[in-house]
């Protein structure tokens, strides 16, 4: 949905388009051209501006054309061809970057939503709390402080929802910018897995969507040196006329070639050359250098990647039944006079972060694996 609606993805296809109908043309040879003119004109003496008394005037007409030479055509065409690869790469970029934007927007909006769910729960934890205190203070069983301190937790708590609600428009609005109105749906959908190992990903580097523009860059480098190295060859061209002259005097027809002299190649030719060779190379050092970055970012990933699991994994396993059954002791201990109340808030209140970290660790995570499915085209 986000693609068919997408206005950079329909500017980049209109880019395509527009290489491709240049591709077409690429090659051909110039239009020709017709000159007509007069010749030999008197403009003085007794024949002036006569058109037929003087034998050497004539009324000339000429087809003249134009012709580059072959290797600078072929070069020119193997340059449309690659500018037009180039335009069909860079919109699988764009897929890609519109995929990671709105992988990461729907995180973001799921992430949310949870953190929503859980804090209303706790809200109604405290609110139960403070109806069931002012009885327990009325038969002794609790102090005053506490309702006070039932108050502030849910003055923490409504604070932290303020800032949420905040999270959550900005998060809808993000998909909004891809989905329209059906941002505001509920989201239902599982979170992004690994669509590639992470082992396969570094085997085919070379399949990285950024890497996958780089041939195509290289062919265009290559034939824009080969259309430079073309001009040492000169081009070419020839023409017909037609030249009429009067009644008396017989028409004549000529034909003429014409023949590029490229006569000063040091100054001209070869520092072009030398500009698209330099050209090809940079290409080359920069896909290298973007290779290496990628090995990096792998690398980066897969430690980070197995550092979330394992942090996940601890909090599922350990860390939030823990926090609950400190906080269930706590409870227990107020509720039998052998503890405060400001023990059993701060127990809860534990229990709040752990859940909230696993929430946060797991869209990390999530984030994580949407970054790395957007590195290759499914």
């Amino acid at each position: 949905m986000a693609q068919g609606q997408s206005p950079a993805l329909s500017a980049q296809q209109l880019q395509i388009a527009a290489a491709a109908s240049v591709q077409v043309s690429a090659g051909a040879l110039p239009d020709p051209k017709l000159s007509v003119g007069v010749e030999s004109l008197p403009v003085s003496g007794m024949d002036r501006w006569s058109l037929t008394r003087d034998f050497m005037t004539m009324q000339r007409i000429a087809l003249m054309q134009d012709v580059p030479n072959a290797a600078k055509r072929e070069a020119q065409r193997q340059t449309a061809q690659a500018r037009t690869e180039r335009e069909r790469a860079l919109l699988v970029i764009q897929r890609l970057q519109l995929q990671l934007d709105l992988s990461l927007a729907w995180i973001a909006a799921q992430s949310a939503d949870q953190r929503k769910s859980l804090l209303d729960e706790l809200l109604a934890e405290n609110q139960r709390l403070q109806e069931s205190l002012p009885a327990r203070i009325a038969a002794g069983s609790a102090q005053a402080t506490d309702l006070l301190m039932a108050r502030q937790e849910a003055l923490g708590l409504k604070d932290r929802q303020d800032e949420l609600a905040r999270d959550r428009l900005k998060a809808r609005s993000a998909l909004r910018r891809w989905l329209g109105a059906r941002a505001d749906e509920p989201l239902a959908d599982p979170p992004p897995t690994l669509r590639i190992p992470l082992e396969q990903l570094r085997a085919n580097l070379d399949r990285h969507a950024e890497l996958a523009l780089y041939p195509a860059m290289r062919q265009m480098a290559q034939a824009e040196m080969s259309e430079a190295q073309a001009e040492n060859r000169g081009d070419w061209g020839w023409e017909v006329a037609y030249s009429r002259r009067g009644r008396q005097w017989g028409d004549m027809v000529s034909v003429q070639l014409s023949f590029d002299l490229p006569w000063q190649k040091e100054r001209r030719q070869q520092p072009q050359i030398r500009a698209k060779q330099l050209e090809a190379q940079r290409v080359e050092a920069e896909q290298e250098d973007v290779a290496r970055r990628h090995l990096q970012e792998l690398d980066d990933a897969a430690a980070e990647l197995s550092t979330l699991e394992r942090q996940i994994e601890r909090l599922v396993s350990t860390g939030i039944s823990l926090s609950r059954e400190r906080a269930s002791l706590a409870l227990t201990n107020y509720q039998t006079a052998k503890g405060d109340l400001s023990n059993v808030l701060g127990a809860r209140a534990q229990v709040l972060e752990s859940r909230l970290r696993l929430i946060d660790l797991t869209a990390q995570r999530d984030v994580l694996i949407a970054r790395l499915n957007s590195l290759t085209a499914p």
